[in-house]
């Protein structure tokens, strides 16, 4: 049996959990669109934004509240899918946008700041917009242009958004990840695109722990030699760290920083809709993690779409999204303001002290829409802990779960456990488009471990080997046949090759997003996991490159070998590693890999298992075969195994006893 004809064990009993009522489907905004254009039904609409793209996504540029939609075609085919163009004639900045808000007063909360130490900042968008106008200018003091990078190693604070918004009104490209990583991790992404101002945070809070972030700044500052300028910001840092800084040259702290330019006018570059705004970063299975550089309008639009028509974000609303600021997800909130909503961030666990704090947070905030990981909700459900008997949460509509696939039991259990009148918002996208190919829909039923469907303007399907559309309940290739505006713009330093590479080599011109999906009989959609070797626990996208690069410095690994095994109802990272003659694997070695791998990384990369193996399977060219490795473990037919030099090591693996506890 093959992946594209296995049956499907995720589908529901056709029984919907949730139904939306015909009062709360009338107030909302993909409904008002729909009736705007006189189409039937929201599946009319889905299927209509596919079929008329250039009709479509002229209409949803005037719906989503930016404005008349500029002269000229939507959408410009070029000789390939990601020669395509968007709005050519378009000119705007994201950041104005963002500020700007819809329906949105100057004395609105436009951010709120939370974090573990009981913190609560509140920032108007007057307040937002006057800290933004400051630290544009010192960007500019600092000879921060057009198309220069601003790097930013920081926690999911107010301040973050300040500075990505500076860099946006000037036309500087950010950049930021999280504090939890380490060096190596921080100069494998920044290393890259040569920043010419990083803002780092003194600490960051997680699990009732203050973490310092000096010790590891003076590193980072002097593998990044493009720097002109360092600014600290102090977060939760006791008043000592002022003085760490001075050993750190071109390190200044925030308020020295802008101190000066209190007072500064706020002005907008007006840009091109491909120009560049964020570089995110994706890992592969080899090499450092890819550099990809989003366009500001094709994903400034993608989350506008998003925000108001799949997840029902309105003017008022108060929304969070449970993030660090190294994932997607970051970027997804940040443009939450767009909206006219108020972006709530939080920096800390959300397990810390236990398992209400993100909806002890939810009640005091009024939270709307809140949105969490799918193991998030999986290992609160495995706490025993029960919202709805604690928390009043009568004003959240939404409870939105990205990161990986979320199981049917983890539907029941929010219906069940976390509010029973709810929309359910189950979305996957990706790192690569800064958005969603499949997601919610607050018309339409939600049926247990079922995504509802494609979201507008995403030519998905799910296609066989032979690139033929796949049955409902058969396995295949998430892909997307026709172009859409969050197309990345390049991989920075990259001639092409490797975009190309990435998306368009399993099936000429079409993107292949290297997800393993099927359709449900509903006309939903399920996501099985990756169908490459990256590896993604909670959300975090990692490549295997970055983990090896740590645990093959230490003397006794003379290689390793790792991937995400399937294993209850999430994945989790298993570490194969083949040991020095006479070395074994003792409670001190795995400790000291899991330490190594922690400290160069982030925590999210420790791996739940470290093996000892006698020998990994390899290719005839001699590169390791991870894929093979994930397949036989997870129980899917091994592809092209001839192509293997030895892969009689593949039943070793897979007979391990380690993968079964």
């Amino acid at each position: 049996m093959t992946d594209s004809t296995l049956a499907d064990e995720h589908l529901s009993d056709g029984v919907p959990l949730w139904m939306p009522s015909s009062q709360s489907i009338s107030e909302t905004l993909i409904d008002r669109f729909r009736r705007r254009l006189g189409l039937v039904d929201t599946s009319e609409l889905s299927e209509w934004s596919v079929s008329s793209p250039n009709e479509f996504w002229t209409e949803c540029w005037a719906e989503v509240g930016l404005g008349p939609a500029p002269d000229g075609p939507a959408v410009e085919l070029g000789e390939r899918l990601r020669d395509a163009r968007f709005f050519p004639a378009a000119r705007l900045n994201a950041a104005e946008v963002i500020l700007a808000g819809r329906e949105a007063a100057a004395d609105a909360e436009m951010l709120i700041s939370r974090d573990e130490l009981g913190r609560r900042d509140v920032w108007t968008r007057r307040a937002v917009r006057n800290e933004v106008a400051a630290v544009a200018a010192a960007l500019r003091g600092n000879g921060v242009s057009v198309g220069d990078r601003v790097a930013a190693w920081m926690p999911n604070i107010a301040e973050t958004i300040v500075v990505m918004l500076a860099a946006t009104s000037i036309g500087a490209v950010f950049s930021s990840t999280s504090p939890d990583f380490g060096a190596d991790g921080v100069l494998d992404r920044f290393g890259q695109i040569e920043p010419v101002v990083l803002v780092a945070a003194a600490s960051y809070c997680y699990g009732g722990k203050v973490i310092d972030c000096i010790d590891r700044l003076d590193e980072i500052a002097a593998g990044l030699p493009s720097l002109r300028r360092i600014v600290v910001c102090g977060n939760t840092a006791p008043e000592e760290w002022v003085d760490q800084i001075g050993s750190i040259e071109k390190a200044v702290t925030w308020d020295d920083w802008i101190g000066s330019h209190r007072d500064a006018e706020l002005t907008f570059e007006q840009l091109p809709f491909d120009h560049p705004w964020t570089i995110l970063y994706s890992s592969g299975t080899t090499g450092v993690p890819k550099c990809i550089v989003h366009r500001a309008g094709g994903v400034l639009l993608q989350h506008l779409k998003e925000h108001q028509f799949h997840n029902d974000i309105r003017p008022g609303d108060r929304v969070m999204y449970y993030t660090t600021c190294g994932w997607m997800m970051w970027n997804w909130l940040a443009s939450v303001p767009a909206s006219g909503a108020t972006a709530v961030l939080y920096d800390g666990s959300p397990f810390h002290p236990g398992p209400s704090t993100l909806f002890a947070l939810a009640t005091e905030e009024r939270l709307t829409f809140l949105g969490v990981s799918a193991k998030f909700i999986d290992s609160v459900a495995k706490s025993g802990y029960r919202p709805v008997d604690h928390h009043d949460l009568s004003e959240l509509r939404t409870m939105a779960s990205t990161g990986s696939p979320l199981s049917a039991e983890a539907f029941r259990w929010v219906y069940e456990a976390v509010a029973p009148d709810i929309h359910l918002a189950s979305i996957s996208g990706g790192t690569d488009l800064c958005g969603c190919f499949v997601g919610g829909d607050p018309t339409r039923p939600v049926f247990a471990g079922e995504i509802q469907g494609r979201a507008l303007g995403m030519a998905v399907d799910v296609w066989t080997d032979a690139a033929t559309s796949s049955p409902p309940g058969a396995r295949g290739e998430l892909v997307c046949t026709q172009p859409f505006p969050s197309m990345p713009l390049q991989f920075f330093g990259d001639d092409g090759t490797r975009y190309d590479a990435a998306y368009f080599e399993r099936f000429d011109g079409v993107w292949a997003q290297g997800d393993f999906a099927s359709w449900t009989p509903a006309g939903g959609i399920v996501i099985h996991g990756r169908s490459d070797t990256t590896l993604n626990p909670g959300g975090v996208r990692i490549g295997t490159a970055e983990i090896y690069r740590q645990v093959e410095q230490i003397p006794s690994v003379i290689e390793s070998l790792v991937f995400g095994q399937e294993f209850d109802g999430d994945v989790r990272i298993v570490l194969l590693v083949r040991l020095a003659d006479g070395d074994v694997l003792t409670d001190e070695l795995v400790a000291e890999i899991r330490a190594r791998i922690r400290t160069g990384c982030t925590p999210r990369h420790v791996p739940a298992r470290v093996i000892a193996v006698e020998d990994l399977p390899r290719t005839r060219s001699g590169k390791l075969a991870e894929l093979a490795v994930s397949d036989i473990v997870n129980g899917r037919p091994v592809r092209n195994t001839t192509a293997l030099a030895n892969p009689e090591s593949l039943e070793a693996i897979a007979a391990a006893q380690e993968l079964r506890t």
